[in-house]
């Protein structure tokens, strides 16, 4: 059931993205390295200014949506009400889909679809070598252990209504 559960996760995570991208990686510019944002206005693609406040609108909703979505499946799915079940779920949970997040959709699709590719970029980096990814994905597991604490006090006290 958590295997189940986990690509239920990984789906609705990944779905968004692609909610959000349309058919075109422009419309998440905001994903792309800081680097690539400030090129994209140099040519004249996209203002950062405004780029950054799209991203801001798009990612407060996508991580409250994303962690209701872990709570409703630990507490009401689950029908976990203890704190250490909670947390171990929610590690896993959390990490699984940001090592999904750094291999599928950043390396794999964002790397390899010409929907991320931006007319008017070309020979400009979008994506980050797998060095720096694998990094990044494990500072984000260690700062995901004490995300998961709080998504546990909520499980448990879900549990005591």
């Amino acid at each position: 059931m958590l295997l189940l559960q986990i690509i239920l996760f990984c789906l609705l995570y990944i779905s968004m993205v692609k909610y959000a991208a349309g058919n075109s990686g422009l419309n998440c510019l905001y994903f792309y390295p800081e680097e690539y944002i400030e090129e994209a206005q140099k040519r004249g693609i996209a203002d950062k200014e405004a780029t950054m406040k799209k991203g801001k609108h798009f990612m407060i909703p996508f991580c409250v949506i994303i962690l209701i979505a872990l709570i409703l499946i630990i507490s009401v799915w689950n029908h976990v009400t203890d704190f250490k079940t909670a947390y171990i779920q929610a590690v896993i949970f959390l990490v699984i889909v940001n090592w999904f997040d750094g291999i599928v959709i950043d390396q794999l699709w964002v790397g390899h679809s010409k929907l991320w590719m931006i007319e008017g970029m070309e020979g400009v980096p979008y994506t980050k070598p797998w060095g720096y990814m694998i990094k990044r994905r494990i500072l984000a597991s260690i700062m995901y252990l004490g995300v998961a604490v709080i998504v546990a006090a909520i499980v448990v006290l879900i549990g005591k209504f």
